[in-house]
């Protein structure tokens, strides 16, 4: 039997443990698995793009277990009243195969996404960063705000979306959570005095949401936003200024802001700096960039962060995901037991 977290469990786990709580324990997670990162078998996500979204695969196993993740993104599903990202995920046995975890991922998959980026800053953002600019207002925006407080101790926002429900929403949602939040009318404004920039929009084109002068030094850049070829945020010139980061470049290459980039263009991988090889931020005025597309990394930890949760809290269930005769050389005897089936 597969033990199988669906999303009324994944929001009683919420409930349960607190989001703050959560975040906090998913990066200790991602840290525990980014520095043992070779021990991962990895490749580059598996993608069908479509003209409105893509869809994808994205595995990845180490010598015990195996896990990948199906998750689309299409941005014109909000106009249709449907998630513009939807995932799930399984967790599998290497020695027999078996899928052992099934759970949903488009709650998940905001949490990690938020907590890869908090854990990224917690190495390479200021010390002393407490104001951050949030870019992009839809679904990421609230769990990244939140991940940042919780790991940083972020205090105060500056936020914007081009769309200005957004920002009502977004401080609806937050309200309560003691942060300090200055809504403002143009990206360029919102970044003004910000320690770190997160950018998060969801428009699939080749964008420039932020252009060079918008960014001083000592400031750290969390782009989220460019995850797939032909979207990107920020202005190339801004790539030239600062020292990049990444999860696995040769994904990031070819979905991130590396795209305005040169093959050769100099990148550190985000695992060397939690084992230690690299030292991440060298000084208070250098400008740090992680160039976040997401990678199947991630998912693993998530995955075993909330079956590990689940199973303490008794919310999951067990179903019969896989056929499972008494003789397995009977698969037709199984399959026929007791059935209706006539010659």
């Amino acid at each position: 039997m597969t033990i199988f977290l669906g999303t009324d469990d994944v929001k009683a786990l919420l409930r349960q443990h607190g989001i703050g709580e959560i975040l906090e324990k998913m990066v200790d997670y991602l840290e525990e698995d980014f520095r043992r990162w070779s021990d991962f078998d990895k490749c580059a996500r598996i993608a069908s793009h479509s003209p409105d979204g893509v869809i994808e695969l994205m595995p990845v196993a180490d010598q015990s277990q195996y896990s990948f993740k199906y998750v689309n993104g299409h941005p014109k599903n909000g106009e249709r009243g449907l998630p513009t990202v939807a995932a799930f995920g399984m967790l599998a046995d290497v020695d027999t195969g078996c899928p052992v975890f099934l759970s949903e991922m488009t709650v998940i998959t905001a949490l990690r996404t938020a907590a890869t980026s908090a854990m990224v800053a917690k190495y390479l953002a200021r010390k002393d960063a407490k104001v951050m600019a949030v870019i992009g207002l839809g679904a990421q925006s609230e769990f990244q705000s939140l991940a940042f407080q919780c790991i940083l101790g972020v205090e105060k926002l500056r936020i914007y979306d081009a769309d200005p429900r957004m920002a009502a929403k977004f401080m609806n949602n937050l309200a309560g959570h003691g942060f300090e939040i200055e809504p403002c009318d143009t990206a360029e404004i919102a970044t003004l005095g910000a320690d770190i920039i997160t950018t998060v929009t969801a428009d699939k084109r080749n964008a420039t949401v932020l252009s060079d002068n918008m960014v001083g030094a000592g400031v750290h850049l969390n782009a989220v936003g460019g995850d797939c070829p032909g979207k990107t945020e920020l202005a190339k010139d801004i790539l030239n200024r600062a020292e990049v980061f990444t999860e696995f470049t040769p994904q990031t290459r070819i979905e991130g802001e590396l795209q305005q980039m040169p093959e050769d263009f100099p990148v550190t991988e985000m695992w060397q700096v939690l084992t230690g090889a690299h030292p991440g931020r060298r000084n208070d005025r250098e400008i740090t960039l992680f160039d976040s597309v997401g990678f199947a990394v991630e998912d693993f930890s998530a995955l075993r962060l909330m079956r590990d949760l689940a199973i303490g809290s008794g919310l999951c269930r067990s179903i019969d995901l896989i056929a499972a005769p008494d003789d397995p050389r009977d698969l037709f005897g199984y399959a026929t037991a007791d059935s209706l089936m006539t010659a």
